[in-house]
């Protein structure tokens, strides 16, 4: 076993910026572990994918909005740590795991809010500190804000309220980890052609014409405009990068 590889954690790597984060860590030879909610045939895919660029990979199911469930993942993930590559810790984490559900304020339920809530800040809080104890020293969390947080638009009140406690959390995490040499960045994407949010950026014409004009590169971006930005947070390259937000929307709104 090559002791000397990095293994990182992907949060939702079966599909979109998870799974594209995935390759793009594996394309700078890190090992990775992917979850998925219920997608098990794509994360299985993923797994296959990275393998045939002769990198370590492996996927195990998570429901990131429920706490209970996570110390059985950390027990699962031991036991794949253990087999792949021989360690008990892995070091890098990234936090994407998602939901796109949007609703304009006055709409809103009580069900809407806790279900965001649940995956976008408490799941990944409470994941979080679960896996500190596998966490590397000297390695690295990522997690993933949304340009939403900066710029307002209609019906994203809740799920940008979320992100903007990740983006607060981030840098409490920072502050706390710092003792232990592990960095804490937040990645903020504008609008992304993905099957995010029902696909709605990618599938319709008239959405996606209009995040390209309001942004400055003149398009709106896809998967592989992220995953390479993420990847690039868990190298020696950006060893003096911590506590950020760092967003990549090609200049949304400026």
């Amino acid at each position: 076993m090559n002791h000397t590889t990095k293994i990182a954690l992907v949060t939702g790597g079966s599909r979109g910026l998870g799974r594209n984060t995935a390759l793009a860590l594996a394309g700078k030879g890190i090992g990775v572990v992917i979850t998925y909610h219920t997608q098990q045939e794509a994360a299985e895919e993923v797994v296959r994918e990275i393998e045939q660029k002769g990198v370590a990979a492996a996927a195990i199911q998570l429901d990131t909005s429920v706490v209970s469930s996570f110390d059985g993942f950390a027990a699962s993930l031991d036991d794949v740590l253990k087999s792949k590559w021989d360690r008990e810790t892995f070091d890098y984490l990234i936090n994407n795991a998602g939901i796109g559900k949007n609703s304009p304020f006055p709409n809103v339920t009580e069900e809407l809010f806790d279900n965001l809530m649940n995956i976008h800040f408490k799941g990944v809080y409470f994941l979080t500190q679960k896996l500190l104890p596998q966490l590397a020293d000297n390695g690295g969390i990522v997690n993933i804000s949304t340009g939403l947080t900066r710029f307002a638009m209609e019906g994203y009140s809740a799920y940008a309220s979320m992100k903007g406690a990740i983006e607060v959390m981030t840098r409490y995490l920072a502050k706390e980890l710092g003792k232990r040499g592990i960095r804490v960045n937040a990645v903020a994407p504008g609008a992304i052609a993905t099957d995010f949010g029902g696909g709605a950026v990618r599938d319709n014409s008239q959405v996606n014409a209009h995040i390209a004009s309001i942004t400055a590169l003149g398009r709106a971006g896809v998967p592989d405009d992220i995953g390479g930005v993420i990847a690039s947070l868990c190298t020696e390259d950006m060893r003096w990068v911590n506590a950020q937000r760092l967003e990549a929307s090609g200049g949304m709104l400026l």
